[in-house]
């Protein structure tokens, strides 16, 4: 069998955005079009939000400035991450040869060994990320502040959009009452918005599933949503009285939140040519040893704009 070649083998440039790309935006929430995408963000980007009073008044001959304009601004700063991780080549060339004789269910292979680890590594930077983008806490090696770390630490963040909530929202019987307490407190200048998702977890989505195939206590009759019972749902889109239901497979199971994805940022400088670098290092000829190390270098980070088009339900409590 051919010896391994991939020596010190360095992924920069074109090449490393590509591979930061796939392991970045392969989570989900990104993937599906979840949250706005800041690329090429270099050291940090400012969020200028602005807000008015009652701007219309009562007509008169005289120009009167009687309005109030208030100007704030949000910073989202991506932090530096990293992968340092050796791999020993006789652990993975057994899958590698399987793939490379077509004895596998992927159509689309890796052209390369370094191709195939770099994929292998990308798609647990993604699922750290999507991790992160919702729950992520900055004290935590790995990880940046997520939407549900900042809202809980931001103090402008209260009053009735801000639900404790429960354990309840994973529950079939009663996840239409508790989402429907999250809707209700959607503000009414948001409630209607075109990019407006109630982000749920994978177990309240299932929760709220169940419930429509009825059978249970929540008043949807007996054989549920156009009488198909459990095998009415097929992998489609869901919504919740006209709002569209996100699946944020990052949420906690108990946490909900309902926000304009124009409002929500995710910051990288994925685009950039500084800052991130993707390689595979072949020790064999370094040390002689059967290890590979790869390297991955990127920023990421998370913020949003006006807290008070926010609503949360079960974080920060």
């Amino acid at each position: 069998m051919a010896t391994v070649q991939n020596a010190s083998v360095a992924y920069n440039g074109e090449y490393a955005g590509q591979f930061i790309a796939a392991a970045l935006l392969s989570g989900s929430t990104i993937e599906n079009g979840g949250i706005t995408v800041k690329p090429n963000v270099k050291y940090q980007e400012v969020i200028k939000t602005l807000s008015t009073n009652d701007i219309v008044k009562d007509g008169s001959c005289d120009f009167t400035d009687a309005s109030t304009v208030t100007l704030d601004e949000r910073t989202l700063t991506p932090e530096f991450q990293q992968v340092n991780l050796q791999l020993c080549k006789k652990d993975f060339q057994n899958d590698w040869t399987a793939m490379e004789m077509g004895f596998s269910a992927f159509d689309e292979l890796p052209s390369s060994f370094s191709d195939f680890l770099i994929s292998h590594v990308a798609a647990k930077v993604a699922q750290r990320t999507e991790t992160s983008i919702w729950e992520g806490d900055t004290s935590i090696s790995g990880q940046f502040d997520g939407i549900t770390t900042l809202l809980a630490a931001d103090t402008a963040h209260t009053g009735a959009t801000k639900i404790t909530g429960s354990s309840a929202i994973s529950a079939a019987a009663t996840v239409i009452d508790e989402l429907g307490s999250i809707v209700d407190a959607i503000p009414s200048a948001v409630y209607g918005s075109e990019d407006l998702n109630l982000y749920v977890s994978q177990a309240t989505a299932r929760a709220y599933i169940r419930a429509l195939g009825g059978f249970g206590t929540s008043g949807l009759g007996a054989n549920g949503t156009n009488a198909m019972g459990t095998q009415w749902y097929n992998n489609g889109s869901l919504t919740f009285d006209g709002v569209k239901i996100f699946v944020a497979n990052g949420l906690a199971d108990n946490a909900a939140i309902a926000a304009e994805k124009s409002n929500l940022f995710f910051g990288t400088g994925l685009l950039s040519d500084i800052d991130q670098e993707v390689k595979v290092i072949d020790m064999a000829d370094i040390d002689g040893s059967q290890n590979v190390r790869v390297v991955m270098r990127f920023t990421a980070g998370v913020n949003y704009g006006i807290v008070s088009d926010i609503c949360s339900y079960g974080i920060g409590l």
